[in-house]
């Protein structure tokens, strides 16, 4: 049975996958590759649908830290964390959608400009863990 989000919760659930895809562009970063990059990650989240998209296309975007990686992922890795026990308490027909649509911009945004760096592929690797969440 689907429930409605909280505006804090779609935030939750956006800044996790925003945050998924700033950390694989940030792991090669090359000034070229950043437009490529962010058109794959936009056509990978709007394929999302239902609640995820929602939550992914509706409201304010996430404020990210902007100093480090680190600073990234201590605000990412554990809104991902949330995001599935979210989804999982709410409307667990969706964690699926959320995990999939998630990975696969990562995995665009890995593609987009050239193969996947080891770099790339060690953070979507961490994400996918990170979707994973306790059993």
């Amino acid at each position: 049975m689907e429930q409605r989000l909280t505006d804090e919760e779609r935030l939750t659930l956006k800044t996790g996958a925003f945050g998924a895809v700033f950390l694989v562009s940030n792991a090669d970063p090359g000034m070229l590759a950043v437009v490529k990059e962010s058109f794959a990650a936009s056509d990978a989240l709007s394929g999302a649908s239902g609640l995820v998209k929602e939550a992914l296309t509706t409201g304010p975007l996430p404020r990210l830290p902007r100093d480090s990686t680190l600073e990234v992922e201590s605000v990412t890795f554990p809104a991902l964390g949330r995001a599935v026990r979210i989804l999982r308490e709410k409307s667990p027909d969706d964690l699926a959608a959320y995990r999939s649509v998630v990975l696969a911009a990562a995995d665009r945004v890995a593609r987009a400009h050239r193969d996947v760096s080891p770099a790339e592929a060690a953070m979507i690797d961490r994400i996918r863990a990170a979707l994973a969440g306790p059993a």
